[in-house]
């Protein structure tokens, strides 16, 4: 499975664009997640809500490997679609998954949940 369809990386591009966009000034956009990915057999699970434009194999969003402390940060679209969990599954993309609330609600559940709630 492809970790990104063509109109998921195009709107992850465009919110990297509008994020670098106002990064520097006061503001950040909190933008809701695009795509949901996650390991079938590994617990691990991210909500992505950007790409850096000038790195497009550089996703942003929140990142929960199961070990019960999700955080936000970036991650290597490369090195998710090389991750096998413990049976040897792919990373896969939910295609059910839409994104009800914007990023910041998402990492403050799971911060107190201790992993990513959707």
């Amino acid at each position: 499975m492809t970790l990104l369809n063509p109109t998921a990386r195009r709107q992850l591009l465009a919110n990297g664009e509008a994020q670098a966009a106002v990064r520097g000034g006061s503001d950040e956009l909190d933008l809701h997640p695009v795509v949901k990915l996650f390991t079938p057999d590994a617990g691990a699970t991210w909500l992505l809500t950007e790409l850096d434009p000038d790195d497009p194999d550089l996703a942003f969003g929140l990142c929960d490997l199961g070990l019960g402390s999700p955080e936000l940060g970036h991650v290597s679209l490369g090195e998710l679609a090389r991750l096998r969990g413990k049976m040897g599954l792919p990373v896969e993309r939910d295609l059910h998954w839409k994104a009800t609330a914007p990023l910041s609600v998402y990492a403050a559940r799971a911060r107190k949940l201790g992993y990513i709630q959707t």
